[in-house]
C-alpha cells in the first residue's frame, strides 16, 4: 500500500489498545505516535503535531475532554476522534460539542476505525484548502504595497509582475532605502506561491558563525546549547519565497554553500547527515555593484550569474519626483493613524521643498521625515518649518537656479523649461507635470526654442561678418557651493 503523507496520535491508557491501533495505522502507511494519558499526549503533540488524534475519553491525569480542549487551543484544524465505552457516550457527545470530529465506541473494528479516520482526513484537507484559498483571495484583493505612479516606478513594477509568474531567481538592485524588500514581496504576492511563506533574511545582520545555523538549521546536539532540532530559513520557506537581502554582505565561505544549495536544491542541517530537499523561489537584493565586487575578489562570479537570472533595478527617489507628494501623503496618513491624530495636509511651500530635495536616503528618509512631522507639527498643515533642517539647507546648495535681473519673461520661460528638461533627463512628460502644464505644450515650446536657436545662429553669423560685436550671451547662473556632483 502506498505511504500516506498523514500522521496520527493514539492516546489511551490501555497498552493493548495502543499496540493494536498502532499496527493498524502503520499498515495503512500513517506516521504513528502514542501516549498513555492525556498529559503525556499533550506534551507529545506540542513537540510534533499530527493531523489526527485518536483519544480515549476516560484517562488518568488528564481526561479526553481536557486533552481535546488543549489540543484545539494549540491547533484548531487538528481532527480529534474520541474513543469511548458504551456507558460514557454522553461524554463523547459533549466532546463533539466542544469540537471533536466524531466518536467511536469500543470494541473497535478495524474497517470502521480506518474509514472514520479517512473521513476526518478529508475534512482536514478541505479546511486547509479553504484557508489557503481565503489567504490567496486576500492577497489578490489587498491594496498594492508600493506607492507611486511615475514612469520609472511603473516600468520596474511591470517587470516585477512579469517575472512573478515564473520561478526565475531575481536580483534586485538599487540604493539603500529605495524599498527593495517591498519589490521582493510584490513579486511573491503576484506569484503562484502567494499562499505560502515569504521569509526574509538580512545577510548583513548575522555574524558568519551564526549565519550557517540560521540559514540551514541544526539538529539536536549539533553544538553546545542545541537542546532540540531547529529548521533553518530554507526549510521555513519551503514551497514559498526566500528573500536574501544585502546579499553583497555574504562572506565567501557562505557564498560557496549558497551556490551548492542553488545547484542541488537540497540542504543539510548542522549536525545532520541526511539531505533535505527544498522547493523555494529565491530573490536577492543588494545596494552594491556586484560586478565590481567580483573584480575585487569579494563576490563569486558563479554565484552572481546564478542569482542574476533576472535583474530588477529599483530607481532612487530623485528619479521619481512626481511620486514624492503621493509617498508623503501615504506616510502622513500611516503615522496619523498610529498616533490617533488628524492627518496633516501638505502646504504648497512644503511640497515644493520636498520635491526639490535630492533625498540621498530615498524613500526611507522621506518616511522618517513624515513620521517626525506627524509627531511634532502643530497642524493642521505641514509647513516648511516642520521639515528637517537638511531639507531647508538643500535649497541653498544648488537645487535652484538664479536668473539675472531684467531677464525678459519669454527668456525666463525658455530657461526654466530647458533646465527642468535637463534635470529630468529629457523626460517631457515629467517636465510638464513638474511645471504644471500640458505635455503637448512642452513639445510646442521645444519646437519654438529650436527655431529661435536657428534664427539666433543665423543672426550671429551675419553680425560677425559685419564686424559687429556679438550679442550679449545670456547664461544661466547657478549656485554650485556645496552641490553634489
Amino acid at each position: 500500500m502506498s505511504e500516506s503523507p498523514y500522521s496520527i496520535m493514539i492516546v489511551d491508557d490501555e497498552r493493548g489498545n495502543i499496540e493494536s491501533l498502532s499496527r493498524i495505522f502503520q499498515r495503512e502507511g500513517f506516521e504513528v505516535q502514542h501516549a498513555f494519558d492525556g498529559r503525556e499526549g499533550l506534551e507529545v503533540f506540542r513537540q510534533n503535531p499530527t493531523d489526527i488524534v485518536l483519544c480515549d475519553v476516560m484517562m488518568p491525569h488528564m481526561d479526553g475532554l481536557d486533552l481535546l480542549k488543549a489540543i484545539k487551543a494549540v491547533s484548531p484544524n487538528t481532527q480529534i476522534i474520541m474513543v469511548t465505552a458504551y456507558g460514557s457516550i454522553d461524554r463523547a457527545v459533549e466532546a463533539m460539542r466542544r469540537g471533536a470530529y466524531d466518536f467511536i465506541t469500543k470494541p473497535l473494528k478495524r474497517r470502521e476505525i480506518v474509514k472514520l479516520v479517512n473521513k476526518a482526513l478529508e475534512r482536514s484537507a478541505l479546511l486547509q484548502e479553504n484557508q489557503s484559498l481565503r489567504k490567496h483571495i486576500e492577497v489578490l484583493e489587498s491594496p498594492g504595497l508600493i506607492v507611486g505612479q511615475s514612469p520609472a516606478l511603473q516600468r520596474t513594477l511591470d517587470t516585477a509582475h512579469q517575472v512573478a509568474q515564473s520561478n526565475a531567481t531575481v536580483l534586485i538592485q538599487g540604493p539603500s532605502g529605495t524599498g527593495k524588500e517591498l519589490f521582493a514581496r510584490e513579486i511573491h504576492r503576484h506569484s503562484h506561491r502567494a499562499n505560502k511563506k515569504f521569509v526574509a533574511v538580512n545577510c548583513g545582520a548575522f555574524p558568519e558563525t551564526l549565519f550557517d545555523s540560521e540559514l540551514f538549521g541544526y539538529e539536536r546536539g549539533a553544538f553546545t546549547g542545541a537542546q532540540q532540532a531547529k529548521p533553518g530559513r530554507f526549510e521555513l520557506a519551503d514551497g514559498g519565497t526566500l528573500f536574501l537581502d544585502e546579499i553583497g554582505e555574504l562572506a565567501l565561505p557562505m557564498q560557496v554553500k549558497l551556490l551548492r544549495v542553488l545547484q542541488e536544491r537540497q540542504i543539510e542541517r548542522l549536525g545532520g547527515t541526511e539531505p533535505i530537499p527544498i522547493n523555494i523561489r529565491l530573490l536577492a537584493a543588494t545596494n552594491r555593484d556586484l560586478t565590481k565586487e567580483i573584480e575585487e575578489g569579494n563576490f563569486r562570479g558563479d554565484l552572481y550569474y546564478r542569482l542574476n537570472v533576472v535583474q530588477l533595478t529599483v530607481p532612487p527617489l530623485r528619479e521619481r519626483v512626481e511620486d514624492i507628494p503621493l509617498l508623503a501623503q501615504h506616510f502622513l496618513k500611516k503615522y496619523a493613524d498610529e498616533l490617533n491624530k488628524p492627518m496633516l495636509q501638505i502646504s504648497n511651500e512644503a511640497n515644493e521643498l520636498l520635491c526639490n530635495y535630492d533625498w540621498p536616503g530615498n524613500v526611507r528618509e522621506l518616511e522618517n521625515a513624515m513620521e517626525r512631522a506627524a509627531v511634532l507639527a502643530p497642524g493642521p498643515q505641514l509647513q516648511p518649518d516642520d521639515l528637517p533642517n537638511e531639507i531647508h539647507q538643500s535649497q541653498t546648495d544648488g537645487n535652484y537656479f538664479i536668473l539675472p535681473f531684467g531677464t525678459p519673461l519669454e527668456k525666463m520661460e525658455q530657461i526654466v523649461i530647458r533646465e527642468t528638461l535637463r534635470r529630468t533627463g529629457g523626460d517631457k512628460k515629467l517636465t510638464a507635470q513638474l511645471l504644471g502644464i500640458a505635455t503637448r505644450t512642452i513639445y510646442r515650446k521645444i519646437d519654438a526654442f529650436q527655431q529661435d536657436d536657428e534664427e539666433s545662429q543665423t543672426a550671429s553669423t551675419t553680425a560677425k561678418q559685419e564686424n559687429d560685436p556679438p550679442p550679449p550671451n545670456l547664461t544661466l547662473e547657478q549656485e554650485t557651493a556645496g552641490s553634489s556632483a
